[in-house]
C-alpha cells in the first residue's frame, strides 16, 4: 500500500505544458528552496526570511508553483532572468510590482515569456523569480545564472558566453518608477544603470533582463541547481548532522568557528558592504578568522592568511542548524560556522576568472585566486 501511494504522489506532481512536462513544487519543497539556496548565497541573496514570506504568501493564496527542466523547454521558447537588485539591508518585496516589471518587459519586446528563472542561488532572490512567474501562471526554470549568489548584475556565466544583458526592465520597489534599458554596450555598463537606479530609489530595484533562447537555457545557466538546492534544504531539515551532511553533498570544507568579535557595516551606492572578525572555539581556538562582504563575502582570512576567496563560495551558518545567517544580519557576540564550497566549474575557467578579478579588485581585494581545496589543505 505506501508503494502504491508514493506513485501515485509522483503522477500528482507531473503537468504538461504545451511540449513540456512541469513539476509541482508544494510549501515544503518551496522552503528547501530557500535554505538550500541560501547555503550557495556566500551570505548574500537576500535575507531567507524575506525568501519565507514569499513561499507563505504563495501557499496562502493557493498560487501553483511549477518548475521545468531545461531539456524540456520547446525550441521556441523565451526565458526571462528575473531578480532583485541593491543592497541587501533594504530588500523589500511587493509581488504586484515584480509582476509588473517583468509585464513591461514583455510588452516592449512583443511577446510573453515560456518561464522565468532565476539569476542566482540565495535565500530570497531565487525565490522572487519563483514568485513572479508562478503569479505569471509561468514554469521557473530548473537553473540559474550563477551557481551561488553574486554581488553585480553582469557577473553571471551568461557574460562568460556573451549573451546580452539587454534589454532590461528596471523598476523600484513598488513599480513607480520603471525604465526600459533597450541596449548597452557592454554587461558591465548594464550593471552600473542598474545599481544606480537602485541607489537612487532606496537601494533597491527589480529587473527582468537577459532574454535566454531554450538553446541557451540549457547550455549556459548552471543546469538543475534548483533541484540541488532543495536537497540541500532537505538535508538541512531531516538529518541529525547537517553540516557533514551538507558538506558531503557539496564537497565543501568547515573553514572555521567561533564567535563574532566585531563587525562594521555600511550601506552606500547600492551594496552593504560588511567586515567581520571572529576569535576561534572548540577545534579552533587560539586562532582568528576574517572576512569581507560587499553583499556576498568575497574573500576570508585565517590567522592573516588566505582561508577562501570568491569565486568560491564563503557562506556563515548556525553551528546548531547548518542554516544561512546573511551577512548584513551578523551581530558580535553571535556563533558562526564558516563553509567554504567550491565554486561552479564555469567560474574557473579564464574568462569567469577574469569577471571576478575586476570585481574583486574594484572591491579592494587583489589577492590571487587559489581554489577552496588546496587552501584547505
Amino acid at each position: 500500500m505506501a508503494k502504491f501511494f508514493k506513485v501515485f504522489h509522483i503522477i500528482n506532481v507531473i503537468s504538461v505544458r504545451g511540449d513540456a512536462h512541469l513539476k509541482t513544487l508544494f510549501r515544503q519543497d518551496l522552503i528547501d528552496l530557500v535554505d538550500g539556496a541560501a547555503i550557495f548565497s556566500a551570505g548574500g541573496g537576500g535575507s531567507p526570511e524575506e525568501g519565507y514570506k514569499i513561499v507563505e504568501g504563495l501557499s496562502s493564496q493557493g498560487i501553483p508553483v511549477k518548475m521545468v527542466d531545461p531539456s524540456e523547454l520547446p525550441e521556441d521558447a523565451r526565458v526571462v532572468n528575473f531578480a532583485c537588485v541593491g543592497a541587501t539591508t533594504s530588500v523589500g518585496y511587493d509581488p504586484e510590482a515584480a509582476v509588473k516589471t517583468l509585464r513591461v518587459l514583455e510588452e516592449y519586446v512583443g511577446f510573453r515569456a515560456f518561464a522565468t528563472i532565476p539569476v542566482e542561488l540565495g535565500g530570497f532572490n531565487t525565490l522572487a523569480a519563483v514568485d513572479v512567474a508562478a503569479r505569471c501562471d509561468l514554469p521557473i526554470v530548473d537553473a540559474d545564472g550563477a551557481g551561488r549568489s553574486v554581488p553585480e548584475v553582469h557577473l553571471k556565466v551568461y557574460t562568460i558566453d556573451d549573451i546580452p544583458l539587454a534589454p532590461m526592465c528596471v523598476a523600484d520597489v513598488h513599480a513607480k518608477n520603471i525604465v526600459i534599458v533597450k541596449a548597452t554596450s557592454d554587461a558591465k555598463a548594464a550593471e552600473r544603470i542598474a545599481r544606480i537606479l537602485a541607489a537612487e530609489w532606496g537601494h533597491s530595484a527589480y529587473t527582468a533582463r537577459r532574454i535566454l533562447t531554450a538553446e541557451q537555457v540549457r547550455t549556459s545557466p548552471i543546469q538543475r541547481s534548483l533541484s540541488k538546492a532543495m536537497r540541500i534544504g532537505k538535508i538541512l531539515r531531516e538529518t541529525d548532522n547537517p553540516l557533514e551532511h551538507v558538506l558531503k553533498e557539496t564537497g565543501g570544507f568547515k573553514l572555521f568557528e567561533g564567535v563574532v568579535a566585531s563587525v562594521q557595516k555600511e550601506t552606500k551606492e547600492g551594496f552593504t558592504f560588511v567586515n567581520v572578525i571572529m576569535k576561534g572555539a572548540d577545534g579552533f581556538a587560539g586562532e582568528v578568522f576574517e572576512f569581507k562582504a560587499k553583499n556576498e563575502v568575497l574573500i576570508a582570512y585565517k590567522n592573516g592568511k588566505l582561508s577562501a576567496i570568491a569565486p568560491d563560495i564563503i557562506t556563515p551558518v548556525d553551528p546548531a542548524t547548518c542554516k544561512c545567517v546573511t551577512a548584513e544580519k551578523i551581530v558580535e557576540g553571535e556563533k558562526l560556522t564558516i563553509l567554504g564550497l567550491p565554486a561552479p566549474d564555469k567560474w574557473r575557467t579564464k574568462k569567469g576568472l577574469e569577471l571576478w578579478k575586476d570585481v574583486l579588485q574594484r572591491s579592494g581585494i587583489y589577492e590571487a585566486y587559489v581554489p577552496i581545496e588546496k587552501l584547505a589543505l
